[in-house]
């Protein structure tokens, strides 16, 4: 199977293009490079590979690409962290909708007049951001209040655009949300605003990297958003890559929808601990200061991830602790480069 990914340069779509390659598909990817500028990555000279240098929002280049893949992952979007919501409120939202509409435009016009048989559309946990049901199950971004963020809410209208696709046209899809991606090989985006988080400056405003950086740049007390309480589902790209291939391949997968993400709650001041011990062992103790939270700084994120399992067989399996033995150097070498 040929498939085709937007947003191919990535930080989840860049596991995904190593994950599909790995599993023997050929891929295409489309990337414009504007939220780190150009990136390598290992995959990058692979021959079942190729990669084009272009915008999302090229309706006639998207559709040329597509019309000769069985497939379309929907993964190019406008994304940062949290200070991200708040700069970029307005851009979000219109730029978002801006790569949802062309990449829609396009899978229709393939699926009629090509040989595509599928979108799989990359959300997020995002549009569960007023949902007071935990564990969120499937379903609940349709009757819990709609997101408060700009971000959030686009990400469910994108749902909308593959629900609407459907029911006119009869183009298959499947939507995957993936939960707090962990990983390694993210930069910090060309357009994010320098953050001071007491003495440190954020690196990408996500919480792993930056609370590693602060903790092996030595700063103490360290500085956390809010009173540390807030519960997150800290996922590895590798195992996110993966259930999105089990949700492209999958029949029953056809028109649903799938949370992916561990089944282990964190909290925030959780994850400062267990860094800070990798850092400092036993005998140096941890001090927090707590900053003032965003306002779409959610408390709750808690996936049901039944149905991933049972109809998908996915399961994360890479816990958090395997997460920062991988991320912990890997911010430590970011440093000693100069590049955070």
């Amino acid at each position: 199977m040929k498939v085709l990914v937007t947003g191919a340069a990535g930080f989840i779509c860049g596991y995904l293009v190593a994950e599909l390659l790995e599993a023997g598909y050929e891929v295409v990817g489309v990337d414009n490079f504007s939220k780190y500028g150009p990136v390598k990555r290992s995959h990058d000279s692979d021959p079942r590979y190729r990669l084009v240098e272009g915008d999302a929002k090229n309706i006639e280049l998207v559709t040329e690409l597509a019309m000769g893949c069985d497939h379309l992952v929907a993964g190019a979007a406008m994304i940062g962290g949290i200070s991200y919501f708040h700069e970029f409120a307005y851009d979000l939202l219109a730029e978002n909708e801006r790569i949802s509409a062309a990449t829609f435009d396009a899978a229709i016009s393939a699926s009629r007049l090509g040989r595509l048989k599928k979108i799989t559309v990359i959300s997020s946990s995002m549009v569960y951001e007023s949902a007071a049901v935990f564990p969120t199950p499937e379903g609940a971004e349709l009757t819990s209040p709609p997101p408060r963020s700009t971000y959030g809410f686009q990400k469910l209208a994108t749902e909308f655009f593959a629900r609407g696709a459907h029911e006119q046209y009869e183009l298959p899809y499947t939507i995957v949300r993936p939960f707090n991606c962990v990983g390694i090989g993210e930069r910090r985006a060309l357009r994010d605003q320098e953050i001071m988080s007491g003495n440190v400056k954020l690196a990408m405003s996500h919480v792993v990297p930056d609370l590693c950086q602060k903790v092996l740049k030595g700063q103490d007390p360290l500085h956390i958003l809010g009173d540390g309480g807030q519960v997150r589902h800290y996922t590895y790209g590798g195992d996110l890559a993966h259930g999105i291939r089990l949700a492209i391949e999958s029949e029953q997968a056809l028109n649903e929808s799938f949370n992916l993400s561990t089944a282990q709650s964190t909290t925030v001041r959780e994850l400062a601990e267990l860094i800070w011990r990798k850092v400092h062992g036993t005998g140096r103790p941890l001090k927090l200061v707590s900053d003032p939270p965003y306002e779409h700084d959610v408390q709750m994120r808690v996936p049901d991830v039944t149905k991933a399992r049972d109809v998908l067989g996915f399961e994360a399996t890479t816990t958090l602790d395997e997460m920062l033995d991988e991320v912990i150097p890997w911010v430590r070498d970011e440093i000693e480069a100069g590049r955070i």
